[in-house]
Protein backbone atom coordinates (compact mmCIF):
# COMPACT_ATOMS: atom_id res chain seq x y z
CA UNK A 1 0.00 0.00 0.00
CA UNK A 2 1.70 3.63 -0.84
CA UNK A 3 1.61 6.29 1.93
CA UNK A 4 -0.92 8.23 -0.05
CA UNK A 5 -3.46 5.37 0.45
CA UNK A 6 -4.67 3.74 3.60
CA UNK A 7 -7.89 2.17 4.66
CA UNK A 8 -10.59 3.06 7.47
CA UNK A 9 -10.23 1.78 10.92
CA UNK A 10 -12.85 3.01 12.74
CA UNK A 11 -15.95 5.33 12.10
CA UNK A 12 -18.02 7.30 14.59
CA UNK A 13 -20.30 9.40 12.88
CA UNK A 14 -18.35 12.22 11.05
CA UNK A 15 -15.42 11.46 12.70
CA UNK A 16 -13.07 8.35 11.01
CA UNK A 17 -9.95 6.43 11.94
CA UNK A 18 -7.87 5.61 9.09
CA UNK A 19 -4.65 3.93 9.05
CA UNK A 20 -1.90 3.04 6.79
CA UNK A 21 -1.33 6.70 5.58
CA UNK A 22 0.89 9.64 6.85
CA UNK A 23 -1.15 13.00 5.74
CA UNK A 24 -0.66 16.57 7.71
CA UNK A 25 -2.77 18.02 9.60
CA UNK A 26 -5.66 19.78 8.00
CA UNK A 27 -5.04 17.64 4.91
CA UNK A 28 -7.98 16.93 2.87
CA UNK A 29 -8.23 13.25 2.24
CA UNK A 30 -10.98 10.93 0.63
CA UNK A 31 -12.93 8.69 2.53
CA UNK A 32 -14.60 5.25 1.30
CA UNK A 33 -15.34 3.65 -1.97
CA UNK A 34 -17.55 7.15 -2.83
CA UNK A 35 -14.61 9.22 -1.94
CA UNK A 36 -16.17 11.60 0.73
CA UNK A 37 -14.79 14.63 1.58
CA UNK A 38 -12.82 14.96 4.51
CA UNK A 39 -10.07 16.59 6.73
CA UNK A 40 -7.33 15.15 9.00
CA UNK A 41 -7.87 16.82 12.23
CA UNK A 42 -5.63 14.39 14.45
CA UNK A 43 -2.67 12.26 14.21
CA UNK A 44 -1.83 9.15 16.66
CA UNK A 45 1.40 7.47 15.66
CA UNK A 46 0.18 5.76 12.17
CA UNK A 47 -3.66 6.38 13.12
CA UNK A 48 -4.93 9.50 11.30
CA UNK A 49 -8.55 11.10 12.65
CA UNK A 50 -10.36 12.37 9.95
CA UNK A 51 -13.48 14.52 10.23
CA UNK A 52 -15.86 14.20 7.43
CA UNK A 53 -17.72 16.70 5.71
CA UNK A 54 -20.50 14.37 4.48
CA UNK A 55 -23.25 11.93 5.52
CA UNK A 56 -20.83 8.46 6.44
CA UNK A 57 -23.75 5.72 7.33
CA UNK A 58 -22.99 2.79 4.89
CA UNK A 59 -18.86 3.53 5.00
CA UNK A 60 -17.65 0.45 6.85
CA UNK A 61 -13.64 -0.12 7.99
CA UNK A 62 -11.53 -1.28 5.28
CA UNK A 63 -12.44 0.94 2.91
CA UNK A 64 -9.48 3.26 1.12
CA UNK A 65 -8.70 6.19 2.43
CA UNK A 66 -6.93 8.21 -0.10
CA UNK A 67 -4.38 11.58 0.83
CA UNK A 68 -5.12 14.40 -1.92
CA UNK A 69 -2.21 16.65 -0.49
CA UNK A 70 -4.35 19.88 -0.25
CA UNK A 71 -5.51 21.64 3.01
CA UNK A 72 -9.39 22.93 2.61
CA UNK A 73 -9.12 26.00 0.32
CA UNK A 74 -11.78 27.97 -1.67
CA UNK A 75 -11.34 29.21 -5.31
CA UNK A 76 -11.51 32.88 -5.65
CA UNK A 77 -12.14 34.79 -7.98
CA UNK A 78 -14.76 36.61 -10.48
CA UNK A 79 -18.24 34.82 -9.85
CA UNK A 80 -18.04 35.22 -5.90
CA UNK A 81 -21.07 37.42 -6.09
CA UNK A 82 -24.76 35.99 -6.08
CA UNK A 83 -23.77 32.92 -5.35
CA UNK A 84 -25.67 30.25 -3.08
CA UNK A 85 -22.72 28.04 -1.54
CA UNK A 86 -22.74 24.93 1.00
CA UNK A 87 -20.30 24.49 4.20
CA UNK A 88 -17.41 23.59 1.55
CA UNK A 89 -17.87 26.03 -1.66
CA UNK A 90 -20.06 24.04 -3.32
CA UNK A 91 -22.19 25.68 -5.56
CA UNK A 92 -26.23 24.99 -4.37
CA UNK A 93 -27.91 25.70 -7.57
CA UNK A 94 -25.38 24.33 -9.67
CA UNK A 95 -25.70 20.91 -7.98
CA UNK A 96 -29.68 21.19 -7.98
CA UNK A 97 -29.52 21.66 -11.47
CA UNK A 98 -27.28 18.67 -12.19
CA UNK A 99 -28.81 16.20 -9.53
CA UNK A 100 -32.24 17.61 -7.75
CA UNK A 101 -32.38 18.61 -4.43
CA UNK A 102 -30.69 15.70 -2.67
CA UNK A 103 -27.67 16.00 -3.29
CA UNK A 104 -25.36 12.70 -3.58
CA UNK A 105 -22.36 12.09 -1.36
CA UNK A 106 -19.05 12.52 -2.68
CA UNK A 107 -20.09 14.87 -5.27
CA UNK A 108 -17.44 17.13 -6.03
CA UNK A 109 -18.09 20.76 -7.66
CA UNK A 110 -16.34 23.75 -8.26
CA UNK A 111 -16.94 26.77 -6.51
CA UNK A 112 -16.50 29.30 -9.52
CA UNK A 113 -17.68 28.22 -13.05
CA UNK A 114 -14.34 27.61 -14.44
CA UNK A 115 -15.71 27.53 -17.86
CA UNK A 116 -17.62 30.75 -18.11
CA UNK A 117 -15.77 33.95 -19.94
CA UNK A 118 -15.32 37.23 -18.40
CA UNK A 119 -14.41 40.45 -20.19
CA UNK A 120 -10.94 41.50 -17.99
CA UNK A 121 -9.77 44.56 -18.27
CA UNK A 122 -5.81 45.07 -17.51
CA UNK A 123 -4.89 48.40 -15.47
CA UNK A 124 -1.33 47.39 -15.61
CA UNK A 125 0.97 47.09 -18.58
CA UNK A 126 4.13 45.64 -19.58
CA UNK A 127 7.50 46.39 -17.90
CA UNK A 128 5.18 47.73 -14.37
CA UNK A 129 6.70 46.07 -11.10
CA UNK A 130 4.20 44.25 -9.08
CA UNK A 131 3.86 42.97 -5.88
CA UNK A 132 1.71 40.71 -4.14
CA UNK A 133 -1.96 42.18 -3.81
CA UNK A 134 -1.52 44.23 -6.46
CA UNK A 135 -4.38 45.11 -8.82
CA UNK A 136 -3.35 44.28 -12.08
CA UNK A 137 -7.27 44.80 -14.32
CA UNK A 138 -10.89 44.79 -13.36
CA UNK A 139 -14.19 42.54 -13.78
CA UNK A 140 -17.15 44.24 -14.18
CA UNK A 141 -18.42 40.96 -11.77
CA UNK A 142 -22.27 42.55 -11.31
CA UNK A 143 -24.08 45.69 -12.51
CA UNK A 144 -22.89 47.16 -9.22
CA UNK A 145 -19.33 45.49 -8.22
CA UNK A 146 -16.36 45.09 -10.19
CA UNK A 147 -13.85 42.23 -9.22
CA UNK A 148 -10.24 43.59 -8.69
CA UNK A 149 -7.65 40.89 -9.94
CA UNK A 150 -4.56 41.06 -7.86
CA UNK A 151 -1.55 39.37 -7.76
CA UNK A 152 -1.66 36.22 -5.35
CA UNK A 153 0.02 36.45 -1.80
CA UNK A 154 3.44 35.30 -1.90
CA UNK A 155 4.32 36.56 -5.52
CA UNK A 156 5.77 39.65 -6.93
CA UNK A 157 7.88 40.77 -10.19
CA UNK A 158 8.10 42.60 -13.29
CA UNK A 159 4.98 42.21 -15.87
CA UNK A 160 6.47 40.78 -19.47
CA UNK A 161 3.16 40.69 -20.91
CA UNK A 162 -0.59 41.33 -20.21
CA UNK A 163 -3.53 41.61 -22.12
CA UNK A 164 -7.24 42.70 -22.06
CA UNK A 165 -10.07 40.46 -23.65
CA UNK A 166 -12.05 37.73 -22.23
CA UNK A 167 -10.87 34.72 -20.06
CA UNK A 168 -12.33 31.92 -17.98
CA UNK A 169 -10.80 32.05 -14.15
CA UNK A 170 -8.14 29.47 -14.89
CA UNK A 171 -6.61 30.86 -18.13
CA UNK A 172 -3.48 33.05 -17.43
CA UNK A 173 -4.12 37.19 -17.73
CA UNK A 174 -0.64 37.92 -17.13
CA UNK A 175 2.99 36.39 -16.80
CA UNK A 176 5.66 38.13 -15.54
CA UNK A 177 9.15 38.33 -15.94
CA UNK A 178 10.18 35.03 -14.16
CA UNK A 179 7.53 33.14 -16.13
CA UNK A 180 5.17 33.17 -13.52
CA UNK A 181 1.61 32.58 -14.65
CA UNK A 182 -0.99 34.82 -13.38
CA UNK A 183 -4.83 33.94 -13.79
CA UNK A 184 -7.98 35.76 -12.24
CA UNK A 185 -8.14 32.75 -10.15
CA UNK A 186 -6.35 32.24 -7.04
CA UNK A 187 -6.94 29.39 -4.36
CA UNK A 188 -6.51 29.75 -0.57
CA UNK A 189 -6.36 27.46 2.20
CA UNK A 190 -9.71 28.87 4.78
CA UNK A 191 -7.84 28.52 8.20
CA UNK A 192 -5.52 30.36 7.44
CA UNK A 193 -5.48 34.14 7.64
CA UNK A 194 -5.12 36.63 4.31
CA UNK A 195 -2.47 38.77 4.68
CA UNK A 196 -2.44 42.66 5.27
CA UNK A 197 0.00 45.49 5.70
CA UNK A 198 -1.52 46.72 8.74
CA UNK A 199 -4.50 46.94 11.02
CA UNK A 200 -6.28 50.56 11.64
CA UNK A 201 -7.53 51.88 14.70
CA UNK A 202 -11.41 51.29 14.51
CA UNK A 203 -12.22 54.98 14.14
CA UNK A 204 -15.07 55.37 10.99
CA UNK A 205 -18.41 53.84 12.05
CA UNK A 206 -20.46 51.40 10.07
CA UNK A 207 -23.41 53.12 9.26
CA UNK A 208 -26.29 50.86 9.56
CA UNK A 209 -29.47 53.31 9.62
CA UNK A 210 -30.90 51.66 12.32
CA UNK A 211 -31.06 54.38 15.23
CA UNK A 212 -30.94 52.20 18.34
CA UNK A 213 -27.55 51.06 16.88
CA UNK A 214 -26.23 53.45 15.66
CA UNK A 215 -26.85 56.49 18.18
CA UNK A 216 -26.32 54.22 21.18
CA UNK A 217 -24.45 51.64 20.02
CA UNK A 218 -22.62 51.87 17.66
CA UNK A 219 -20.19 49.29 15.47
CA UNK A 220 -16.95 50.39 13.62
CA UNK A 221 -16.21 49.23 10.18
CA UNK A 222 -13.89 46.64 10.56
CA UNK A 223 -15.76 45.94 14.03
CA UNK A 224 -17.11 42.79 15.99
CA UNK A 225 -20.40 42.58 17.27
CA UNK A 226 -22.50 39.83 19.14
CA UNK A 227 -26.65 39.15 18.56
CA UNK A 228 -27.31 37.14 21.49
CA UNK A 229 -31.12 36.41 21.80
CA UNK A 230 -33.87 33.84 22.48
CA UNK A 231 -36.10 32.31 19.36
CA UNK A 232 -38.18 34.82 17.71
CA UNK A 233 -36.72 37.85 19.19
CA UNK A 234 -35.39 39.04 15.77
CA UNK A 235 -31.62 38.03 15.18
CA UNK A 236 -32.53 37.27 11.54
CA UNK A 237 -34.56 40.25 10.99
CA UNK A 238 -31.86 42.55 12.29
CA UNK A 239 -28.90 40.42 10.45
CA UNK A 240 -30.91 41.34 6.96
CA UNK A 241 -31.84 45.31 8.05
CA UNK A 242 -27.73 45.63 8.07
CA UNK A 243 -27.07 43.19 5.13
CA UNK A 244 -29.44 45.63 3.34
CA UNK A 245 -28.60 49.27 4.74
CA UNK A 246 -25.08 49.10 6.22
CA UNK A 247 -22.51 51.03 4.41
CA UNK A 248 -20.83 48.31 3.30
CA UNK A 249 -20.60 47.19 -0.07
CA UNK A 250 -19.88 43.27 -0.63
CA UNK A 251 -22.40 41.14 1.94
CA UNK A 252 -21.31 37.67 2.98
CA UNK A 253 -23.80 35.68 5.22
CA UNK A 254 -23.33 32.93 6.87
CA UNK A 255 -26.34 30.99 7.73
CA UNK A 256 -24.32 28.08 9.71
CA UNK A 257 -26.55 25.75 11.18
CA UNK A 258 -29.82 27.23 11.50
CA UNK A 259 -33.22 25.24 10.85
CA UNK A 260 -34.55 24.67 7.03
CA UNK A 261 -37.72 26.66 7.22
CA UNK A 262 -35.34 29.87 8.35
CA UNK A 263 -33.16 29.36 5.79
CA UNK A 264 -35.40 28.73 3.14
CA UNK A 265 -37.04 32.08 4.23
CA UNK A 266 -33.49 33.88 3.87
CA UNK A 267 -32.76 32.34 0.31
CA UNK A 268 -36.12 33.14 -0.91
CA UNK A 269 -36.43 36.78 0.50
CA UNK A 270 -32.79 37.68 -0.60
CA UNK A 271 -32.95 37.66 -4.26
CA UNK A 272 -36.00 39.80 -4.44
CA UNK A 273 -34.62 42.43 -1.43
CA UNK A 274 -33.83 45.52 -3.98
CA UNK A 275 -30.12 47.26 -2.85
CA UNK A 276 -31.08 50.84 -1.22
CA UNK A 277 -28.10 52.39 -2.84
CA UNK A 278 -28.60 51.21 -6.27
CA UNK A 279 -32.03 49.91 -7.44
CA UNK A 280 -30.08 46.55 -8.35
CA UNK A 281 -30.54 43.61 -6.42
CA UNK A 282 -28.78 43.28 -3.16
CA UNK A 283 -27.77 39.71 -4.20
CA UNK A 284 -25.51 41.63 -6.61
CA UNK A 285 -23.16 42.32 -3.68
CA UNK A 286 -23.61 39.69 -2.00
CA UNK A 287 -22.00 35.60 -1.71
CA UNK A 288 -24.45 33.26 0.68
CA UNK A 289 -23.36 30.07 2.47
CA UNK A 290 -26.05 28.08 3.16
CA UNK A 291 -25.62 25.10 6.02
CA UNK A 292 -28.73 24.30 7.39
CA UNK A 293 -28.92 21.95 10.58
CA UNK A 294 -29.45 19.00 8.98
CA UNK A 295 -26.80 18.97 6.86
CA UNK A 296 -23.75 17.06 8.63
CA UNK A 297 -22.23 18.74 11.51
CA UNK A 298 -18.34 19.02 10.16
CA UNK A 299 -19.58 21.15 7.34
CA UNK A 300 -21.16 23.52 9.21
CA UNK A 301 -17.89 23.45 11.06
CA UNK A 302 -15.82 24.66 7.53
CA UNK A 303 -18.86 27.18 6.43
CA UNK A 304 -17.76 29.59 8.83
CA UNK A 305 -13.68 29.72 7.48
CA UNK A 306 -14.95 29.44 4.36
CA UNK A 307 -17.36 33.00 4.82
CA UNK A 308 -14.41 34.54 6.38
CA UNK A 309 -11.88 33.87 3.87
CA UNK A 310 -14.32 35.08 1.15
CA UNK A 311 -14.81 38.20 3.13
CA UNK A 312 -11.37 39.02 3.15
CA UNK A 313 -10.54 38.60 -0.62
CA UNK A 314 -12.64 41.35 -1.03
CA UNK A 315 -11.12 43.36 1.79
CA UNK A 316 -7.85 42.81 -0.18
CA UNK A 317 -9.77 44.88 -3.12
CA UNK A 318 -10.47 47.60 -0.93
CA UNK A 319 -14.42 47.23 -0.35
CA UNK A 320 -15.62 47.08 3.54
CA UNK A 321 -17.47 43.72 3.53
CA UNK A 322 -20.16 42.89 6.37
CA UNK A 323 -19.92 39.31 7.44
CA UNK A 324 -23.41 37.68 9.13
CA UNK A 325 -22.91 34.51 10.59
CA UNK A 326 -26.28 33.26 11.50
CA UNK A 327 -25.58 31.71 14.15
CA UNK A 328 -22.21 30.65 16.13
CA UNK A 329 -24.13 28.78 18.76
CA UNK A 330 -24.99 26.18 16.02
CA UNK A 331 -21.21 26.30 15.13
CA UNK A 332 -19.86 25.84 18.75
CA UNK A 333 -22.89 22.80 18.56
CA UNK A 334 -20.86 21.20 15.47
CA UNK A 335 -17.67 21.72 17.55
CA UNK A 336 -19.00 20.12 21.05
CA UNK A 337 -20.42 17.25 18.96
CA UNK A 338 -16.76 16.05 17.09
CA UNK A 339 -14.87 16.76 20.12
CA UNK A 340 -17.09 14.03 21.86
CA UNK A 341 -16.42 11.84 19.21
CA UNK A 342 -12.82 12.58 19.35
CA UNK A 343 -13.13 11.39 23.22
CA UNK A 344 -11.64 14.69 24.09
CA UNK A 345 -11.70 16.13 27.75
CA UNK A 346 -15.55 18.40 27.31
CA UNK A 347 -15.31 21.90 29.56
CA UNK A 348 -18.26 24.08 30.23
CA UNK A 349 -21.39 22.37 29.32
CA UNK A 350 -19.64 19.79 27.03
CA UNK A 351 -18.11 22.09 24.70
CA UNK A 352 -14.85 21.48 24.21
CA UNK A 353 -12.11 23.56 26.33
CA UNK A 354 -10.89 25.22 23.16
CA UNK A 355 -14.39 27.05 22.45
CA UNK A 356 -13.14 30.42 23.34
CA UNK A 357 -9.87 30.27 21.87
CA UNK A 358 -11.48 29.49 18.33
CA UNK A 359 -13.94 31.82 19.11
CA UNK A 360 -11.49 34.81 18.99
CA UNK A 361 -9.85 32.67 16.20
CA UNK A 362 -12.79 33.44 13.80
CA UNK A 363 -13.46 37.63 15.52
CA UNK A 364 -9.60 38.43 15.22
CA UNK A 365 -10.25 38.11 11.85
CA UNK A 366 -12.32 40.99 11.18
CA UNK A 367 -10.88 44.51 10.97
CA UNK A 368 -10.05 47.50 9.01
CA UNK A 369 -6.57 47.38 7.48
CA UNK A 370 -4.30 48.49 4.96
CA UNK A 371 -3.94 45.83 1.88
CA UNK A 372 -1.09 44.54 -0.05
CA UNK A 373 -2.26 46.99 -2.52
CA UNK A 374 -2.12 50.25 -0.22
CA UNK A 375 -6.01 50.61 0.06
CA UNK A 376 -7.89 50.41 3.03
CA UNK A 377 -10.25 47.59 2.95
CA UNK A 378 -12.37 46.34 6.26
CA UNK A 379 -14.81 43.31 7.47
CA UNK A 380 -17.17 43.60 9.94
CA UNK A 381 -18.38 40.69 12.05
CA UNK A 382 -21.41 40.21 13.36
CA UNK A 383 -22.26 37.46 14.81
CA UNK A 384 -25.74 35.92 16.07
CA UNK A 385 -25.51 33.75 19.03
CA UNK A 386 -28.20 31.58 20.12
CA UNK A 387 -28.62 30.60 23.56
CA UNK A 388 -30.91 27.55 24.72
CA UNK A 389 -33.97 28.97 26.31
CA UNK A 390 -31.99 32.93 26.03
CA UNK A 391 -29.72 32.51 28.43
CA UNK A 392 -26.70 34.94 28.17
CA UNK A 393 -24.70 33.12 30.79
CA UNK A 394 -23.89 30.13 28.45
CA UNK A 395 -20.33 29.18 27.26
CA UNK A 396 -20.80 30.73 23.41
CA UNK A 397 -22.39 33.77 24.81
CA UNK A 398 -20.32 34.13 27.53
CA UNK A 399 -16.62 33.03 25.13
CA UNK A 400 -18.40 35.79 22.34
CA UNK A 401 -18.98 38.29 25.01
CA UNK A 402 -15.32 38.54 25.92
CA UNK A 403 -13.98 39.27 22.00
CA UNK A 404 -16.29 41.20 20.65
CA UNK A 405 -16.52 44.84 21.53
CA UNK A 406 -20.31 45.62 20.59
CA UNK A 407 -23.36 43.26 22.75
CA UNK A 408 -26.35 44.35 21.19
CA UNK A 409 -29.12 42.08 23.21
CA UNK A 410 -32.51 41.24 22.01
CA UNK A 411 -35.22 40.93 24.80
CA UNK A 412 -37.82 38.19 24.32
CA UNK A 413 -39.96 40.46 26.23
CA UNK A 414 -39.67 43.54 23.78
CA UNK A 415 -40.43 41.14 21.06
CA UNK A 416 -43.72 40.29 22.72
CA UNK A 417 -44.32 44.01 23.49
CA UNK A 418 -44.28 43.93 19.47
CA UNK A 419 -40.89 46.68 20.34
CA UNK A 420 -38.61 46.03 17.28
CA UNK A 421 -36.03 45.91 16.98
CA UNK A 422 -36.56 44.23 20.56
CA UNK A 423 -32.77 45.58 21.37
CA UNK A 424 -32.87 45.93 25.37
CA UNK A 425 -30.81 49.13 26.05
CA UNK A 426 -30.17 48.69 29.45
CA UNK A 427 -28.00 45.71 29.22
CA UNK A 428 -26.58 46.34 25.57
CA UNK A 429 -23.04 48.04 25.05
CA UNK A 430 -21.08 48.68 22.74
CA UNK A 431 -16.79 49.57 23.50
CA UNK A 432 -16.49 51.80 20.47
CA UNK A 433 -18.03 55.11 20.91
CA UNK A 434 -14.49 57.26 22.48
CA UNK A 435 -12.89 55.70 19.03
CA UNK A 436 -15.62 57.12 17.14
CA UNK A 437 -16.56 61.21 18.69
CA UNK A 438 -14.15 62.84 16.58
CA UNK A 439 -15.66 61.10 13.53
CA UNK A 440 -19.06 62.34 14.96
CA UNK A 441 -18.11 65.78 15.44
CA UNK A 442 -16.26 66.34 12.50
CA UNK A 443 -19.01 65.08 10.56
CA UNK A 444 -22.27 65.12 11.85
CA UNK A 445 -22.53 67.66 14.96
CA UNK A 446 -19.57 68.89 17.50
CA UNK A 447 -22.17 67.81 20.30
CA UNK A 448 -23.35 64.47 18.84
CA UNK A 449 -21.78 62.64 22.18
CA UNK A 450 -22.87 64.71 24.46
CA UNK A 451 -26.54 64.59 22.95
CA UNK A 452 -26.41 60.67 22.93
CA UNK A 453 -24.77 60.61 26.68
CA UNK A 454 -28.23 62.49 27.82
CA UNK A 455 -30.23 60.39 25.97
CA UNK A 456 -28.53 57.22 27.50
CA UNK A 457 -28.93 58.77 30.92
CA UNK A 458 -32.65 59.46 31.06
CA UNK A 459 -32.81 55.93 30.06
CA UNK A 460 -31.52 54.99 32.64
CA UNK A 461 -33.37 57.56 35.16
CA UNK A 462 -36.49 55.75 33.54
CA UNK A 463 -35.32 51.99 34.51
CA UNK A 464 -34.94 53.47 38.32
CA UNK A 465 -38.16 55.29 38.35
CA UNK A 466 -40.52 52.51 36.75
CA UNK A 467 -39.56 50.75 40.01
CA UNK A 468 -41.21 53.01 42.24
CA UNK A 469 -44.17 53.49 39.91
CA UNK A 470 -44.74 49.62 39.81
CA UNK A 471 -45.35 50.47 43.80
CA UNK A 472 -47.39 53.85 44.37
CA UNK A 473 -47.94 54.87 40.59
CA UNK A 474 -46.99 57.20 38.69
CA UNK A 475 -49.43 59.74 39.82
CA UNK A 476 -47.50 59.81 43.57
CA UNK A 477 -44.08 61.08 41.80
CA UNK A 478 -43.03 64.83 41.67
CA UNK A 479 -44.15 66.67 38.57
CA UNK A 480 -40.30 66.69 37.48
CA UNK A 481 -40.16 62.87 37.47
CA UNK A 482 -43.20 62.44 35.59
CA UNK A 483 -42.11 64.71 32.78
CA UNK A 484 -39.17 62.49 32.85
CA UNK A 485 -40.74 59.56 32.57
CA UNK A 486 -42.80 60.96 29.76
CA UNK A 487 -39.70 62.10 27.66
CA UNK A 488 -38.36 58.55 28.04
CA UNK A 489 -41.52 57.16 26.57
CA UNK A 490 -40.83 59.52 23.80
CA UNK A 491 -37.31 58.36 23.58
CA UNK A 492 -38.58 54.94 23.23
CA UNK A 493 -41.42 55.07 21.30
CA UNK A 494 -40.26 57.51 18.62
CA UNK A 495 -36.78 56.61 18.45
CA UNK A 496 -35.80 53.50 19.98
CA UNK A 497 -38.99 51.62 17.74
CA UNK A 498 -37.89 51.34 14.05
CA UNK A 499 -40.55 49.71 11.53
CA UNK A 500 -38.35 47.87 9.51
CA UNK A 501 -41.22 46.50 7.00
CA UNK A 502 -42.07 50.28 6.47
CA UNK A 503 -40.77 52.01 3.21
CA UNK A 504 -39.50 55.08 5.16
CA UNK A 505 -38.96 54.51 8.97
CA UNK A 506 -36.95 51.45 7.65
CA UNK A 507 -33.90 53.70 7.64
CA UNK A 508 -32.51 57.04 9.22
CA UNK A 509 -29.58 58.57 8.13
CA UNK A 510 -27.03 60.07 10.83
CA UNK A 511 -28.31 63.38 10.54
CA UNK A 512 -32.10 62.80 11.09
CA UNK A 513 -31.36 60.25 13.72
CA UNK A 514 -29.38 63.35 15.59
CA UNK A 515 -31.86 65.89 14.97
CA UNK A 516 -34.92 63.32 16.10
CA UNK A 517 -32.43 63.62 19.59
CA UNK A 518 -32.24 67.15 19.58
CA UNK A 519 -36.28 67.04 19.04
CA UNK A 520 -36.72 65.49 22.13
CA UNK A 521 -34.30 66.98 24.21
CA UNK A 522 -35.75 70.13 22.94
CA UNK A 523 -39.29 68.95 23.94
CA UNK A 524 -37.89 68.53 27.56
CA UNK A 525 -36.32 71.75 27.92
CA UNK A 526 -39.45 73.66 26.50
CA UNK A 527 -41.44 71.65 28.81
CA UNK A 528 -39.65 72.52 31.97
CA UNK A 529 -40.00 76.38 31.52
CA UNK A 530 -43.47 75.51 30.77
CA UNK A 531 -44.21 73.81 33.65
CA UNK A 532 -41.84 76.30 36.08
CA UNK A 533 -44.07 79.03 34.40
CA UNK A 534 -47.70 77.24 36.10
CA UNK A 535 -48.54 74.85 32.95
CA UNK A 536 -49.56 71.38 33.97
CA UNK A 537 -47.90 68.89 32.66
CA UNK A 538 -50.82 67.05 30.56
CA UNK A 539 -51.57 70.40 28.62
CA UNK A 540 -47.36 70.31 27.71
CA UNK A 541 -47.48 66.95 26.83
CA UNK A 542 -50.69 66.80 24.34
CA UNK A 543 -49.56 69.77 22.12
CA UNK A 544 -50.09 69.10 18.67
CA UNK A 545 -46.88 69.72 17.26
CA UNK A 546 -45.73 67.24 19.74
CA UNK A 547 -47.73 64.54 17.91
CA UNK A 548 -46.87 65.61 14.50
CA UNK A 549 -43.29 64.87 15.14
CA UNK A 550 -43.82 61.64 16.47
CA UNK A 551 -45.84 60.72 13.66
CA UNK A 552 -43.64 62.48 10.92
CA UNK A 553 -40.99 59.80 10.92
CA UNK A 554 -43.68 57.69 8.43
CA UNK A 555 -43.62 60.32 5.90
CA UNK A 556 -40.83 61.13 3.15
CA UNK A 557 -39.14 64.59 3.73
CA UNK A 558 -39.03 64.38 7.06
CA UNK A 559 -35.74 65.59 7.33
CA UNK A 560 -36.74 68.84 5.81
CA UNK A 561 -39.23 69.76 8.39
CA UNK A 562 -38.06 68.47 11.44
CA UNK A 563 -36.07 72.15 12.69
CA UNK A 564 -40.14 73.83 11.60
CA UNK A 565 -41.91 70.89 13.81
CA UNK A 566 -39.64 71.57 16.61
CA UNK A 567 -39.88 75.30 16.47
CA UNK A 568 -43.85 74.92 16.21
CA UNK A 569 -43.54 72.90 19.36
CA UNK A 570 -41.99 75.35 20.93
CA UNK A 571 -44.68 78.00 20.75
CA UNK A 572 -47.45 76.02 21.41
CA UNK A 573 -45.89 74.57 24.73
CA UNK A 574 -44.87 78.43 25.39
CA UNK A 575 -48.70 79.02 24.90
CA UNK A 576 -49.67 76.65 27.44
CA UNK A 577 -48.30 78.98 30.20
CA UNK A 578 -50.66 81.57 29.15
CA UNK A 579 -53.75 79.70 29.58
CA UNK A 580 -53.21 78.69 33.06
Amino acid sequence: MSEDNGVIYRISGPVVTAVGITPRMYEVVRVGHEGLMGEVIELHGDQSVIQVYEETSGIKPGEPVIRTGQTLSVQLGPGLLTQIYDGIQRPLEDLEATMGVFIERGVDADGLDLSKKWEFNATASAGDEVNAGSIIGIVQETETIEHRVMVPPGKSGVIASIESGEFNVTQAVCTLEDGTEIAMMQKWPVRTPRPFVQKYAPDVPLITGQRILDFLFPLAKGGTAGIPGPFGSGKTVTQQQLAKWSDAQIVVYIGCGERGNEMTEVLTEFPHLIDPHTGKPLMNRTTMIANTSNMPVAAREASVYTGITIAEYFRDMGYDVALMADSTSRWAEAMREISSRLEEMPGEEGYPAYLSSRLAEFYERAGRVQTLAGDDGSVSVIGAVSPPGGDISEPVSQGTLRIVKVFWGLDAGLARQRHFPAINWLNSYSLYPQALDQWYRDNIASDFPEIRTEISALLQVEAELQEIVQLVGSDALPIDQQLTLEVARMIREFFLQQNAFHDVDTYSNLNLQYMMARAILNFQAEAKKAIAGGADLESVVNVQARTDIMRGRFESGYEERIEALVSDMGKQIAATMEEN
